[in-house]
């Protein structure tokens, strides 16, 4: 019987154990940032050890890091944080993405940019949406702070092998919906625990179609489905983009080659299947305080079944049947690892021709890295949002989780393009309305949430 993609990049990896136990598994690119990281280090250095494979790490200072005045840093956990990867990182020779430097960025954006996230690897970070590198066809996986010591110090980790979930795509995304809507939907229909215990690999024409960025937005978000790991086969796409990365393979003919075996025999079973066809997928808008309260744009909002309903709707401070539009939105965040791509920013940008923020919007556009800021800059894109009234701020991960100075009012509702809504998690009061990068700046120009098909065809495009 054949192999899907995920057993093929496991069992390169297992050192030690039995399929069904835990098994020791090597990893090839550890990533990780400021905030679960100096437990680690202390450890390695209170017991006079070194890391086992430093060329193999990649530093970035991310969470703690305020996107205006960067330099900044008031709060004094924070501050500790950030200088203590500085000195972990010159004290155990790791490369680090300082704050300020060229490279720094989001951990999730980073190594895809710098072309160290390859097909067929293992990559662990300490955050839970490291599964987004599973966009190249990679093992990648969340890891706790004893985890992150252990790989730390021996470059492998015990882990027990998931099921494995196929989600097939098919059809063609309408003008105006996106990766997120599809995610959006997937959660919405089948709820936030759907995937626990499983990888999930998407396949399918409607996931060929995408681009690599598209394919991220999949993969960053199967966390919120429940599983632990997203991936996708690589293909021309992924090839093209590591072609000329700092980090891509040398002997990048060779690799690709080795790459091009890396796909889900015809002959394998996944564990289960599940099959969606996305041509008459809606955009989506989250109403409650998990992915999973979402709905297409223009359905009403649902009555409450359950006290989780009853209390999802007092935090936000809405009703049943309202829609989207009722939302009485004030703030605008178009940043995080889900979606603050170079891509999330050009389509955003679509909808900004012409007009300006509303008068009762605060906007912020915050680029996941340096490289997509400094891109965005050169191509004319920051400016479009700075003209229409945008703020255009500096590389982080910023108001998505509030761990830094970026917060939204308590009370306020944000169009937000991160992946979680829970209640507090962009500032405590914070009432977070998922969507997509184009749903959000449109809602921006418009001063509430409006249908993005229907704006592509009013809006030509750039």
């Amino acid at each position: 019987m054949g192999q899907t993609l995920f057993d093929k990049v496991w069992q390169e990896h297992v050192l030690a154990g039995e399929e069904g136990n835990a098994q020791l598994l090597y990893i090839d690119l550890h990533m990780i940032h400021e905030v679960t990281t100096p437990q680690g280090f202390e450890s390695l250095r209170s017991e006079g050890r070194q890391l086992r494979a430093p060329e193999k790490t990649i530093a970035t200072i991310d969470h703690n890091v305020p996107t205006k005045n960067i330099f900044t840093i008031k709060d004094a956990i924070s501050r500790k944080q950030i200088e203590a990867l500085q000195r972990n990182c010159r004290d155990f020779g790791v490369e680090l993405m300082d704050h300020g430097s060229e490279g720094q960025g989001i951990v999730h954006m980073i190594g895809p940019e710098q072309g160290a996230t390859q097909p067929g690897k293992t990559v662990v970070c300490g955050d839970s949406h490291t599964a987004t590198h599973g966009a190249f066809g990679a093992i990648a996986f969340g890891i706790g702070s004893s985890e992150v010591e252990h790989v730390f110090a021996t470059q492998t980790i015990w882990q027990r092998k998931p099921k494995i979930m196929g989600i097939k795509l098919t059809g063609k995304l309408q003008a105006g919906v996106y990766a997120k809507d599809i995610m959006l939907n997937l959660i919405h229909t089948y709820g936030t625990d759907f995937a626990t215990g499983y990888a999930i690999e998407y396949y399918g024409e409607a996931v060929s179609d995408l681009s690599m960025e598209g394919r991220m937005t999949l993969c960053n978000m199967a966390i919120e489905f429940g599983a632990k790991y997203g991936l996708v086969a690589p293909d021309q796409k992924t090839f093209d983009y590591l072609e000329g990365k700092p980090r891509a393979p040398k002997d990048f003919k060779r690799a690709v080659a080795y790459w091009k075996t890396l796909y889900t025999d015809p002959d394998a079973d996944f564990d289960y299947v599940l099959e969606v066809s996305i041509d008459d997928l809606a955009p989506y808008v989250t109403w409650g305080t998990t992915p999973a309260m979402g709905l297409p744009y223009g359905e009403k909002f649902p009555q409450v079944s359950d006290h989780n309903d009853q209390r999802a709707y007092e935090y936000m401070d809405l009703r049943p049947q309202m829609d989207a539009t009722d939302i009485p939105i004030s703030y605008i965040f178009l940043g995080s690892c889900t979606n603050s791509r170079l891509e999330d920013l050009i389509e955003g940008a679509k909808y900004i021709k012409g007009r300006k923020v509303a008068p009762h919007i605060s906007a912020w556009v915050v680029p996941g890295s340096r490289p997509v800021k400094r891109a965005a800059e050169a191509m004319g894109i920051a400016q479009q949002y700075i003209d229409a009234g945008f703020e255009w701020r500096e590389p982080g991960c910023s108001a998505c989780i509030s761990m830094n100075a970026d917060r939204v009012p308590p009370g306020t509702h944000c169009a937000s393009t991160t992946n979680r809504n829970f209640e507090g998690r962009q500032g405590k009061g914070s009432r977070t309305h998922l969507c997509s990068p184009a749903m959000a700046v449109l809602a921006a120009v418009k001063g509430h949430f409006y249908d993005t098909r229907l704006d592509d065809q009013e809006v030509p495009v750039l």
